[in-house]
């Protein structure tokens, strides 16, 4: 495989690309499925973990969202390079970018490091009758500093909380490449819109995130200055359900 050739390789995922792609209503979205869908087996076979996610509710929509997993950046751009070298996936892309018009309006791509506590993300054994939603938050701190701040809570008590709530994020990363530095951002599943809205009523009730929360403003005053929240379906097609 390509993760065990890849120079470097590492035992976990420790990048993840984000490519979010903006679109007008329209066929567009359809256009990229049909792309997506058609080139996942080789996508899937040179990424660590893949997910194709659509807007539920967002800043924009449409907007498709796709998310690799690497164990290196080495391992990435080997990954982007097997990609461009496919006879077959080049064929493809050059029919999406054909006709009269693009299939999507702008693009834009992060990259994450995961963080030390991310876990793996796992596919499910079997896809869920009643797909889930999924939540990406990304927390802007002012400073690097109170990035780290916001680490040190997130690798202590707050995600023992989170669990005990329901909530239980599959991965958490750093932006070292996108806007709004310094953030951090993490993905979330939920069986239902009406799980996660029951699953943060109660962690905003929960006395001991109060305590943590407070001293963690003591500590490092507000360390997360604003909260981007995207709520995101997987497409029938993508890996991550």
């Amino acid at each position: 495989m390509l993760a065990a050739q890849a120079q470097g390789a590492s035992d976990k995922t420790r990048f993840y690309r984000l490519e979010y792609l903006y679109m007008h209503q329209g066929d567009q979205g359809s256009r990229v499925n049909e792309f997506l869908s058609s080139q996942m087996p080789l996508i899937s076979k040179n990424s660590r973990a893949v997910g194709v996610f659509t807007t539920v509710i967002g800043a924009h929509s449409p907007m498709t969202l796709v998310l690799t997993g690497h164990g290196t950046l080495d391992e990435m751009e080997a990954a982007h390079q097997q990609l461009r070298g496919n006879a077959e996936y080049r064929a493809a892309f050059d029919k999406l970018q054909s006709g009269s018009e693009p299939p999507y309006d702008r693009a834009d791509c992060t990259l994450l490091r995961a963080a030390d506590f991310s876990p793996e993300i796992v596919p499910l054994t079997e896809k869920p009758k009643t797909p889930r939603i999924f939540e990406l938050r990304i927390y802007h701190s002012p400073t690097e500093r109170q990035l780290q701040f916001l680490h040190e809570r997130f690798a202590g008590a707050e995600t023992t909380i989170f669990h005990r709530c329901g909530i239980f994020p599959v991965l958490y990363g750093d932006t070292i490449a996108g806007p709004n530095m310094p953030n951090q951002a993490y993905l979330t599943p939920f069986a239902s819109q009406a799980e996660r809205e029951r699953a943060w009523d109660k962690f905003g009730a929960d006395p001991e995130w109060i305590k943590v929360r407070d001293a963690s403003i003591v500590h490092g005053g507000q360390i997360v200055a604003n909260i981007e929240n995207w709520i995101l379906k997987p497409t029938p097609f993508s890996p991550i359900q």
